[in-house]
């Protein structure tokens, strides 16, 4: 039976979802000749708050009145936005702008167009919105996703008779109890920060951040998981001073051996890439374990290790790493991704010792990522001419570079890195304004594979293309846009202060920050919440491909059509159901970097 969108559940803000029987799952756009797409969690009290209204025909306006705990404030006209059709015929697009409404309450929509009229879903306005919402479930996703299997303890690494313990860690995914610090490394340009990413997001919320999370009631719960991914992450640096990458048994396919690993393809095809470059998430493990030291020296409490620990591990990988990072890396070349993992790495370990060597080092980090800048403020991958773009840490290049000026004590060179994350927050700006884009979507630019590798004409468009350099890996984008939202947030806050239009920013980097937010929770197309627990609609369940479904965990989200190479049109969830785990599963990055983008867009 197939699943329309006007069935799936309904799902009241902060509580668990009940759970749809096991079915074959379509999901298609709503066919509702008028549509108020609203982010259905929280937003901010004084930041953008929009709504994107669809309408089917040829009607050219239309009126709304906004609604306060049912109470209507005040009403108005919609305001029409550029005729697009990329997602479907036949549509005008509306825009709703109540961002001067600063009123703490529960918001609504009341929208008219033509003979048609419906409500928006509700949403609550608040300080600190998104994260006094969800924090609590977007941290309990962590505990729910943590992986306990005894067998951990003795597993064999691939190709070798030796035994090592890496009990601990968190499940990658709904439908995959492997764990990795990153996958996809065989790809080159692909790597995205698993598990150590997750690691650093608790450490440095639990530390940098223990003012937010105490006043919520949540201190204790980030800092027992901060500790509980440092002390996987100690399990599983090996003795020669590298991270083991994935622990893997082909996404629990019966027989197989589970069992430290790297893996290519599709087919989860065993490898001996399971040594950790700093892109395989080798630098982001460093910048945990040192923050985490930090953590307990702060907070005096720890997990298993110690802070002593936590920071000679971190220093003895990086010194590892210094010296064997191309020879793990797939095509024995360092990339963009290398550097700017490198550069979070060298940040941590400076904050943690304060040792110079460590900003001597980070000011060559800084320059090589620096140098991969084009004119426009975009990024190259490698040292020829392929564009960067990443499905799942679209915002590191910038964050990396602001943690880095925070460090920096050399008033030109932190001129400059301030000066490319301005260029950089520009390209980000102009490449999504460029064409007609109701929802504000980030784009991005590309580059097809041929042979396995990125080549011929540099493309722009909405959604990563499916004709990748993996072979077969693309997938809804929640990552990538929280992580694209929080670096507009912090890189924007390194430059002059411009406005107050939210989180202190000027009214087009708050706009593009929040559109970035509202797509995950509400405001997109399908008029779907990808965080599971909270809105009105959430993904459904579908067990055969993406597993169980947590409360607290995000789904992949939303992709270009299947069968477009270049990723154009929309789709989510049409099947068949072996395909449902692009869109449907929960990854641990969505929530890692959801997090963090809650954390950064908070006061406090």
């Amino acid at each position: 039976m197939a699943l329309a969108l006007s069935s799936l559940l309904p799902v009241a803000a902060a509580a668990p979802a009940e759970e749809p029987a096991k079915t074959t799952v379509s999901v298609s756009l709503p066919a509702e000749p008028l549509l108020v797409q609203i982010n259905q969690v929280a937003l901010e009290r004084r930041g953008p708050k929009l709504a994107v209204v669809e309408s089917v025909g040829a009607a050219s306006a239309g009126t709304y009145t906004l609604l306060r705990d049912g109470q209507p404030l005040r009403s108005g006209d919609l305001q029409p936005l550029p005729g697009f059709s990329e997602w479907g015929a036949g549509k005008q697009y509306f825009r709703i702008d109540f961002s001067d409404a600063e009123q703490a309450g529960q918001y609504q929509l009341d929208v008219q167009v033509g003979q048609q009229h419906v409500r928006s879903a509700p949403v609550t306005v608040a300080d600190n919105a998104v994260f006094a919402t969800t924090g609590a479930q977007l941290l309990g996703y962590f505990q729910r996703s943590r992986h306990t299997d005894a067998a951990d303890r003795d597993l064999r690494i691939f190709q070798t008779s030796r035994k090592v313990d890496v009990w601990g860690g968190w499940q990658d995914a709904g439908g995959d109890k492997g764990k990795y610090l990153s996958h996809l490394g065989y790809a080159n340009h692909f790597n995205p920060q698993q598990a150590s990413m997750a690691a650093w997001v608790l450490a440095y919320g639990a530390h940098a951040r223990a003012g937010l999370f105490a006043a919520h009631g949540l201190q204790k719960q980030v800092e027992d998981e901060a500790f509980w991914g440092a002390d996987y992450l100690h399990r599983i640096l090996d003795a020669d001073g590298y991270f083991y990458t994935t622990v893997f048994d082909q996404w629990g396919t019966p027989g197989v051996e589970r069992m430290v690993t790297g893996y290519e393809g599709a087919a989860g095809t065993y490898t001996t890439l399971y040594r950790s470059a700093f892109r395989a998430g080798g630098g982001m493990a460093i910048a945990a374990l040192a923050r985490a030291s930090m953590l307990v020296k702060a907070s005096g409490r720890q997990g298993e290790f110690s802070a002593a620990q936590y920071l000679a591990d971190a220093e003895r990988a990086y010194a590892h790493l210094q010296q064997f990072n191309p020879q793990y890396c797939a095509d024995g070349k360092e990339n963009i991704i290398d550097d700017y993992t490198a550069l979070m790495a060298l940040v941590e370990l400076h904050n943690a010792t304060g040792h110079s060597r460590y900003l001597q080092d980070a000011r060559k980090r800084a320059a090589s990522l620096l140098a991969r800048q084009q004119a426009d403020g975009g990024f190259i991958s490698d040292g020829g001419s392929r564009p960067y773009y990443h499905a799942a840490e679209a915002g590191l290049p910038v964050i990396s570079l602001s943690a880095y000026v925070d460090i920096e004590t050399q008033p030109a060179e932190r001129e400059r890195a301030l000066a490319a994350i301005g260029s950089a927050l520009a390209h980000e700006l102009a490449i999504t304004g460029s064409v007609a884009n109701p929802y504000g979507y980030a784009r991005q630019r590309f580059q097809l594979a041929q042979d396995g590798k990125a080549a011929g004409e540099v493309l722009e468009g909405f959604f990563i293309p499916h004709r990748n350099e993996t072979g077969y890996w693309w997938q809804g984008e929640s990552a990538r846009l929280a992580s694209l939202g929080a670096a507009m947030v912090i890189g924007g806050r390194k430059l002059a202060a411009e406005g107050k239009a939210g989180y202190g920013l000027s009214a087009a980097r708050a706009g593009y920050a929040q559109d970035q937010i509202d797509w995950t929770l509400g405001r997109n197309p399908y008029g779907i919440s990808m965080l599971y627990g909270f809105g009105q609609k959430n993904p459904p369940t579908v067990l055969e491909s993406a597993g169980e479904m947590f409360v607290g965990g995000i789904s992949n989200g939303i992709t270009g059509a299947p069968g477009s190479d270049v990723g154009a049109g929309i789709s989510f969830a049409p099947g068949p159901d072996s395909e449902q785990w692009r869109w449907v599963e929960q990854w641990i990055p969505h929530t890692t970097w959801m997090l963090f983008a809650a954390m950064t867009m908070s006061e406090g």
